[in-house]
């Protein structure tokens, strides 16, 4: 039995939405909630908002976590691939001469291109559907996330104002990325539409906006000074134009 009269804190507001408070705690809270209009008030702003999600998302909710996105690779890089892939080109070097090299350097941009905007796409699936830990870092802490992941990331990062266009962030978290660590920011509306944006060192030193997508989910993404970014949200791809170029009017001023 628990003691009635032990406050309740935020973990146990949380836990009483996702079902996951303990029986003998649950009545304590409904009784704290029925005395305590501000906390009640957050309780449904909160379940309303994981409605919403669950609404948005359900379709992705149990995927299970993309290989690409384990942050094991961050710290214990394909080595084996690497070797193997160094001793290929030194072979394809040897058969096809300096011209075979060069017009290997001039296509080799693509599939880089393609792996991180596969897995911004894929860390957006998994992320949006999540009410209690979306970020590793929150919005309310924008100055600490910009240079914990400047830091990890070996480049400027700045989190974009998407006031503007009626988005708040949520924070940020890192991941890994296709050659190296990746920035990985959230942003919300008030009715839980939310877009996110992955940037990632790229061997593309620029690249033209260009427009994908996935069922239900676009992505717009370009390369700017060997920097790789995705703006990710729904199918309104109106929506999405105006968010992206938001961030890339900003990245290109800030550099980040």
């Amino acid at each position: 039995m628990t003691d009635p009269n032990i406050p309740v804190t935020e973990d146990e507001l949380h836990a009483y939405i996702d079902g996951e408070l303990p029986s003998e705690r649950r009545s304590d809270v409904e009784a704290w909630l029925a005395t305590h209009p501000d906390d009640s008030e957050r309780v449904q702003s909160w379940r309303t908002m994981a409605e919403a999600l669950h609404a948005r998302y359900d379709a992705v909710a149990n995927e299970s976590v993309p290989p690409r996105l384990e942050l094991e690779r961050l710290q214990r890089p394909p080595r084996k691939w690497l070797y193997g892939a160094i001793a290929a080109s030194f072979a394809a070097f040897l058969v096809g001469g300096a011209s075979g090299w060069v017009a290997h350097g001039a296509t080799s941009a693509r599939p880089t291109l393609q792996a991180f905007t596969g897995d911004a796409l894929e860390a957006h699936r998994l992320y949006v559907v999540e009410v209690r830990h979306p970020v590793e870092v929150p919005g309310d802490e924008k100055a600490h996330l910009q240079q914990w992941l400047t830091r990890r990331c070996g480049r400027t990062v700045h989190a974009p104002e998407l006031q503007s266009t009626g988005l708040k962030l949520v924070g940020g978290r890192l991941l890994p990325g296709p050659s190296g660590p990746a920035s990985f920011l959230m942003y919300e509306s008030p009715s839980g539409e939310r877009f996110t944006v992955y940037a990632t060192k790229t061997t593309t030193e620029a690249m033209q906006m260009r427009y994908t997508s996935e069922g239900t989910t676009g992505a717009l993404f370009w390369a700017d000074r060997g920097v790789g970014y995705v703006v990710i949200g729904g199918s309104d791809r109106q929506r999405l134009t105006q968010v992206a170029q938001q961030v890339y009017d900003q990245t290109e001023r800030s550099g980040g």
